[in-house]
């Protein structure tokens, strides 16, 4: 099995906006399916230009090779929502991975590499590049969920969380190969940029699918924010990342997010407007977000205590 390719071309072509209305009325339909069935799709066309995705990963890759007293002179500060700066997985997380992440590039949180020579210019200009992909697909998302026009722009117009990591999985070992556990995205939507390793698979009816790099794709992620709206409508995708024995995987994910004050519940459109119940308890954004967070810090001794949108979940019982 493979997830579904989407060109995204048709909605950066200019001219008569009827001309291309049939193409990008398939690409919505697509996209309308694979959010539903899969949660997860891949882009191409997606108006990130590919050699500044080529320059991203490495010098990502430089970074990450140089020595730990360099990189932990951008470690992070306090008072930022997550830890914007350098970071290790500590040696008793399950998840075997660094990152270095980064809030918009106006954001005073951020404490940016100097070296590479670039990085941080890159880092900045991808984030841009890639937030205007984020809203494109809010629009689209939008459109395939049948809501008003310009109601998830409206609703999700504050910018200041989204966030960027670029992240470096170390190689398996003899004994385990795990880079970041199975779960999913507390956002709204994530954009995921990888090298040729691989390692990212998607869960679907209880199999496991790859997703195979191609330099010119970029993988896409419903996330936790838009599958509680949809009231579970579109799914939140179940993924993994899987290490290789011969090399580190990099990769970026960008998440296109939510301010942490903004209210999330299922829409009237998918509730009393068609008769059907609710499936989750509203919550604070930044509420979810902390639990998710301690997930990380302080992890729980048994995996059924780690939280997920499923703590808002309404019982059928």
């Amino acid at each position: 099995m493979a997830i579904p390719t989407i060109d995204l071309s048709p909605f950066f072509k200019e001219g008569d906006e009827y001309e291309f209305e049939d193409e990008r009325k398939k690409a919505i339909e697509i996209i309308k399916e694979a959010s539903s069935e899969y949660g997860f799709f891949q882009i191409v066309n997606h108006g990130v230009p590919l050699d500044l995705m080529s320059r991203a990963i490495r010098l990502s890759k430089t970074f990450f090779e140089f020595s730990s007293e360099e990189k932990l002179k951008y470690s992070p500060g306090a008072g930022a929502p997550l830890p914007a700066g350098y970071s290790k997985q500590p040696d008793h997380s399950a998840d075997k991975n660094e990152y270095l992440l980064m809030f918009q590039p106006q954001s005073g949180f951020n404490i940016l590499p100097s070296n590479p020579p670039d990085f941080r210019d890159v880092l900045e200009e991808i984030f841009v590049y890639l937030r205007k992909t984020g809203e494109l697909l809010e629009t689209i998302l939008n459109d395939c969920l049948g809501l008003p026009p310009g109601f998830l722009k409206e609703y999700n117009e504050d910018r200041s969380w989204d966030f960027l990591v670029a992240l470096r999985y170390f190689p398996a070992t003899e004994t385990e190969n795990n880079g970041i556990s199975e779960h999913e995205d507390g956002n709204c939507v994530t954009f995921v940029i990888q090298d040729e390793v691989g390692g990212l698979e998607l869960k679907k009816d209880g199999n496991w699918i790859p997703v195979v790099p191609s330099e010119s794709t970029i993988v896409v992620n419903i996330s936790d924010v838009i599958q509680v709206l949809s009231n579970n409508k579109f799914k939140s995708a179940t993924h993994r990342v899987v290490r290789s024995k011969e090399r580190s995987r990099h990769s970026f994910a960008f998440f296109y997010s939510l301010h942490g004050d903004k209210w999330v519940e299922p829409l009237p459109q998918f509730t009393e407007e068609i008769g059907a119940e609710p499936k989750y308890r509203g919550f604070l954004y930044k509420d979810y977000q902390a639990m998710r967070m301690r997930n990380k810090t302080h992890p729980p001794s048994r995996p059924q205590d780690v939280i997920t949108i499923n703590h808002y979940a309404v019982s059928t019982e």
